[in-house]
């Protein structure tokens, strides 16, 4: 098992491999994110559909979704909420702030690309005619209610899900083989599900399916670009605080005699 200490000094020699490779690449990498993380959030809500009680079928949801997660880290893939961590080799100044915001930039724009595809393959594949048509009344439910949480609601549990999804990003690289990776990873993200907090990433998949489902199945619904780009916001803007200045910043506080060698763990 690698220790905290252990971790943040791979995260700050991280940061340079990450922000110097092509941009296309980079790119590449954060559609196949996106695709991952909207496939885990695809499966998480056929899992849960018409399930009673509520708690037991988001517990469900709870054991699917991080499937999305494990592949981005185990096929390889540039998530942003992950990559908030990059704030680490900031502070260790490894990497300029520029390059910290160019890296979020274009893996963010990649990573809506993968997410939306998938909500068009599951729209247009009609994998979404599951369960006579809960699963369409479920997933147009789902992008309903998150077009209008409040903003601080949204910022506030942006900043929460991406303390969990960190931290399971952190957790993982803690282990030395695939299997304990994964178990690492899987319990923070659970928690997250459980908990209702919002992800910037899987919200770009949930979102516009059910904007998708309004046309494709002709169902009834107002779930409008605006109430998704109203949701992004805060919700991006609290995965950044989250991630990047909580757990990224905290850990480099903590951690920062150990660093720069002065101390062993």
């Amino acid at each position: 098992m690698h220790l905290p200490s252990e971790i943040i000094k791979l995260y700050s020699l991280l940061g340079s491999t990450k922000t110097e490779q092509p941009v296309l690449k980079t790119f590449i990498l954060a559609i196949f994110a996106g695709g991952f993380i909207a496939l885990g959030a695809l499966g998480s809500q056929i899992i849960s559909c018409g399930v009673v009680p509520t708690a037991f079928g988001r517990a469900l949801s709870g054991i699917i979704f991080p499937i999305g997660l494990s592949m981005v880290i185990i096929a390889g893939g540039e998530l942003f909420t992950g990559n908030c961590l990059l704030f680490i080799p900031v502070l260790d100044k490894q990497i300029s702030l520029f390059d910290f915001c160019k890296n979020l930039t274009i893996v963010y724009l990649g990573n809506f690309v993968g997410s939306l595809f998938i909500a068009v393959l599951a729209n247009y594949g009609h994998v979404l005619s599951l369960y006579n048509g809960e699963l369409v009344k479920s997933v147009m439910t789902t992008a309903s209610v998150k077009a209008n949480i409040p903003f601080i609601d949204a910022f506030v549990k942006g900043i929460l899900c991406n303390v969990l999804v960190c931290i399971s990003v952190w957790a993982s690289q803690a282990a030395e083989e695939l299997s304990g990776r994964i178990i690492a990873l899987f319990l923070p993200i659970f928690l997250f599900i459980v908990c209702g907090f919002e992800h910037s990433v899987a919200n770009m998949y949930f979102i516009p399916c059910g904007m998708l489902a309004q046309h494709v199945y002709g169902a009834a619904g107002h779930i409008s670009f605006f109430g998704m780009i109203m949701n992004l916001i805060p919700v991006t803007l609290g995965n950044l605080v989250g991630g990047s200045f909580l757990v990224g910043g905290g850990y480099y506080l903590a951690y920062m005699k150990a660093m720069r060698g002065y101390e062993d763990d």
